[in-house]
């Protein structure tokens, strides 16, 4: 988030629950993976329900991953894995936030089925961001 400058009110990187990953995604219907390579954590994502949204609506979160694990695919995986971690826990609808300077991480959402739409949902309180996507996930 920092290299995009992302940081600050308004961004993701601020939430409560970044210090507090275990307990925020410890529940039912939400789950949060850790990716390492060679032994050393370079990112990881998770979902859980869209706060102030549907119930039956995830939102794919927190994905981060540092310059070394970029490049290899890892985040492609992820996100198959979080995508069939949501279907299997009953959610129909994925969103997720970003930013358009983000110009791969827009790729590998865009290639990965998301479509872009118009306005944010729910109540992330991410105002910084700019750029909202979603995938039906009952199509998939």
């Amino acid at each position: 988030m920092t290299a995009y400058g992302c940081v600050g009110s308004g961004y993701s990187i601020t939430d409560d629950e970044v210090d507090q990953m275990y307990q925020a995604y410890s529940g039912d219907r939400s789950r949060y993976y850790v990716v390492e390579l060679n032994g050393t954590v370079v990112g990881g994502a998770g979902i859980s329900q869209l706060v102030g949204a549907d119930p039956s609506i995830c939102e794919l979160k927190k994905m981060y991953f540092l310059p070394e694990g970029r490049g290899y695919g890892l985040g492609r995986e992820l996100i198959i894995q979080l995508i069939a971690d949501a279907k299997s826990m009953g959610y129909q609808i994925c969103y997720l936030e970003t930013v358009q300077r983000m110009e791969a991480a827009n790729s590998l959402y865009q290639s990965s089925g998301f479509v872009r739409c118009d306005n944010s949902i729910g109540s992330t309180g991410h105002g910084g961001c700019d750029t909202y996507y979603q995938l039906d996930l009952t199509v998939q």
